[in-house]
Formats: structure tokens, C-alpha cells, sequence
């Protein structure tokens, strides 16, 4: 009997499985310096997919002019406003902090005012944790400051460097996500193809990962935007200083859910009260619970949609540790990886209950009797 020598086609498998992630690792090695505009550009592509398609419609098929004119849209209505609005809350942040540092802003005083409206218990617990001068905190706020401004000044050809990144990684962003807009249906319908899962487990995958871009992107941006927004409303008609700051550091903070911006407005008003504006406080206090608070409620729902939406716990942590990993694409990167996790560890539940059905249990035979003394009658064989 002759052997035959065994198939390499395993061998072939596994070598061909090897040089994917061998050149897949290489190739996100390549793209480490650019990460953030990669992921901006597929994230922007994603989110305004949809106008893309509006646009085919318009232009009667031809997706390059198309997307030309979905990115000139993009450009024009979401990254310019934003960045004009960036220099506005820096400029006015950089006068808040100069008066800060030239003494004009007396935190201690505001406190003291505050604290002598409080009963003997709470200002009791403030001195036991320390919080009773902070005169002590304002003075150790402002060196550090001081020397915060000190290396800034050192490093000024640095942030001339980091602003050519910047610049370059803004042109490597809109470059490719002309081409994603253009392309991107058939690059997601190959990338579907490709992965080494079966067909509705890569198209549930891809679906989970472009409905939590698109939830994370145009949700929560757009609600933290209207609540900065409504934020610097409140503080602008009550004539708080920095008020447009204040409004970008409500935004910020809206991006975390169960914090929100009533860390910033909150004490405001309790200052407020405490110093005898009862009208203002109370006016603060109304319009932070009934209007800041309630867009939230109101506008994520028409925004995102009720089936994309992960627990507030899981999507502060992911949030929070994203924006400490990757940075400011972190807000949007964390939460994807979570949906990603969880859709993951379903699609293998759901395979292992495929493979172990649960069967149900066998009735037993009938009982036969057989006469006492008597043989039991064997059944033929039949082979």
C-alpha cells in the first residue's frame, strides 16, 4: 500500500495567517504617527455617510464630486466654526488665568462667604479635611501657574513644531476622508469580507462598530454643545466672567455621563445664595435642573436611538480611560472598544450555544414483563 505524503494546504493556512498579521502590524506601525487622523477621518466618514448618499443623489451617481462637495460641507459648517470658537475660549481662558495669577480673582474670600452660611457641622468637616484657608490653595494654584507659563515660554519652538503636526495631521485627515466618503461602502464591504468570521457575524460586527461612532460622534458631541452652549447662555445673562470658558468646560464635562456640567454650574449657584443673590441663584438653579439637565433626556434619544445605548457606569469608565489612553480621540475610541468588547463576547456565547445544544432528555423504554422461568426473546440478527 503505498503513502501518500500528507496535504500542505494547513501549512499554506497558517503561513498565509502569519504574513497577515506579520504585514498588519507593520503597516499599524506605519500609521502610529498619523493614528488621530486616520481615526477622524473614518469617524467624519461615518457620521455623515448619510449626506454622502443625499449628495450621490444630487450629482446623479458621481461619488467623486459628491464626496468633494460632502467634505466642502464639512468643512465649512462643523471644522471651521469649531476651530474659530477653539481660539475664542483660549484667548478668554488666557485672560482668566492672567487675572488669576495678578491676584484680581480672590478665591478665598468667595469661599469665606460661602462657608459662613453653612452649619457648624459642615464648616467642622471642611476644617478637618483642610479646606478651611484657601488663601493656601489659591497661593499654590498660582505658582504653579507661574510655572506652568514658564514652560510654555521654554518650549515655544516646541509648540511651533507641535502646531506643523497639528497642520499636517489636519490635511492627512481631510485628504483621506474625501476618499472614504468616496469609497467607503465597498472598502466596508471588502473589510466585511475579509474578516475571519462568518458573513452575519462580520456585518453585525461592522454595524455595532459604525452605529457606536456614529452614536458617540454626533450624540455626544451634540449634546455637549448645546449644554456648553446653554451654559454660557445662563452665565452671560448672570454676568459671570469667562463666561464663554465656563460654556467649553460645561461642554467637556458633558461628555461624561453622571457628572455632567452641574459641576460647574452647580457651586455657582450655591455661591450665588450664599452671597444673597437669591434671584440669580435660584434662577441658575432652575434653568441647570430644567434646561441644561433635560437635553440630555431629550435630544440623545432623536440623536443616537435606543438600541445603541451601554450602561452610564460602562460608558464613563470606557470615556474616561480612553480620553487617559489615546488621548482626545479617546471620548469616541473608548466607547467603540467597549461596544466592540461586548458584541464580541456575545457572537461567542451565541457560537458555543450553536455547538451545545441543549437536547432534551430521552424517555425511557417501556417496561416488558416476562413470564417467570421464560427467556427474553432476542431479535434477529440482521446482518
Amino acid at each position: 500500500m503505498v503513502s501518500h505524503p500528507p496535504s500542505p494546504r494547513p501549512l499554506q493556512g497558517l503561513a498565509l495567517l502569519a504574513l497577515v498579521v506579520l504585514v498588519t502590524v507593520l503597516f499599524s506601525m506605519v500609521l502610529r504617527p498619523l493614528a488621530s487622523a486616520v481615526l477622524w477621518a473614518v469617524f467624519m466618514a461615518i457620521v455623515f455617510s448619510a449626506l454622502q448618499e443625499r449628495s450621490v443623489a444630487v450629482c446623479r451617481g458621481r461619488r467623486g464630486w459628491a464626496a468633494f462637495g460632502t467634505l466642502l460641507v464639512i468643512v465649512v459648517s462643523v471644522l471651521l466654526p469649531l476651530a474659530l470658537l477653539t481660539s475664542a475660549v483660549a484667548t478668554e481662558a488666557t485672560a482668566f488665568l492672567g487675572r488669576l495669577r495678578a491676584g484680581q480673582y480672590q478665591l478665598n474670600d468667595y469661599f469665606q462667604s460661602v462657608v459662613s452660611v453653612l452649619p457648624e457641622w459642615a464648616r467642622s468637616l471642611l476644617a478637618r479635611v483642610g479646606l478651611e484657608d484657601l488663601g493656601a490653595v489659591q497661593r499654590k494654584l498660582v505658582a504653579a501657574l507661574a510655572a506652568r507659563s514658564q514652560q510654555i515660554t521654554v518650549r515655544a519652538f516646541a509648540i511651533g513644531q507641535g502646531t506643523l503636526g497639528f497642520l499636517l495631521n489636519f490635511f492627512v485627515m481631510l485628504y483621506l476622508l474625501f476618499f472614504l466618503l468616496r469609497d467607503g461602502r465597498q472598502l466596508a464591504e471588502r473589510i466585511t469580507q475579509a474578516l475571519p468570521l462568518a458573513l452575519p457575524q462580520s456585518q453585525r460586527v461592522m454595524r455595532q462598530f459604525a452605529t457606536v461612532v456614529r452614536a458617540t460622534v454626533k450624540g455626544n458631541v451634540v449634546v455637549a454643545l448645546a449644554q456648553g452652549a446653554l451654559g454660557w447662555l445662563a452665565f452671560y445673562v448672570l454676568d459671570i466672567t469667562a463666561a464663554l470658558m465656563w460654556g467649553a468646560v460645561m461642554a467637556l464635562l458633558s461628555l461624561l455621563p453622571a457628572v455632567g456640567a452641574i459641576l460647574v454650574w452647580g457651586p455657582v449657584a450655591i455661591y450665588l445664595l450664599a452671597t444673597g443673590w437669591i434671584a440669580k441663584g435660584l434662577g441658575l438653579l432652575a434653568w441647570g435642573f430644567l434646561v441644561i439637565g433635560l437635553v440630555d433626556n431629550l435630544l440623545r434619544p432623536l440623536l443616537v436611538g435606543k438600541e445603541t445605548r451601554m450602561p452610564d457606569y460602562l460608558v464613563l469608565i470606557t470615556t474616561l480611560g480612553g480620553l487617559s489612553a489615546f488621548g482626545v480621540t479617546g471620548f469616541v475610541l473608548g466607547p467603540v472598544i467597549a461596544a466592540l468588547f461586548l458584541v464580541s463576547w456575545n457572537l461567542l456565547a451565541e457560537a458555543r450555544a450553536q455547538q451545545q445544544p441543549a437536547q432534551a432528555p430521552a424517555a425511557p423504554p417501556p417496561a416488558t414483563s416476562t413470564p417467570p422461568g421464560s427467556a427474553p426473546v432476542s431479535s434477529p440478527n440482521r446482518d
